[in-house]
């Protein structure tokens, strides 16, 4: 089984998914996408798993500090990965990819429920 987490180090969520999942043992690479950036192959894989208005957090500094003639054009999957390829940061976060299936945010019940043993 192959785990990546997606994210910002500094952020908050983030960091709670990689403290769980580091206390229950669960061997995953951690891909800042800050840093590391992100491809259109992956940000196509997760709208081919999640509806873009899950992924694009319109409640974040990133989303509400665009223009609202942006915000505007971002209508479907299309624009809205053209958003998250230019700005990674108006992602939700985390983004925890098992083997192909995408689950957005963290909460404990969550990857409680994903990772039962």
């Amino acid at each position: 089984m192959t785990i990546t987490l997606y994210g910002i180090p500094n952020c908050d969520t983030v960091k709670k998914a990689r403290t769980w999942l580091n206390a229950h043992g669960i061997e995953h690479a951690f891909h800042d996408f800050k840093k590391a950036g992100l491809n259109v192959d992956s940000v196509d894989a997760w709208l081919d798993h999640m509806s873009w208005e899950v992924l694009v957090n319109r409640k974040g500094t990133t989303w509400r500090g665009l223009a609202d003639e942006r915000k505007a054009t971002i209508v479907d999957a299309r624009s809205a990965a053209a958003l998250m390829l230019e700005s990674p940061s108006v992602i939700k976060r985390p983004v925890l990819d098992i083997d192909g299936t995408i689950h957005v945010g963290f909460s404990e019940p969550l990857y409680q429920q994903i990772f039962k043993k």
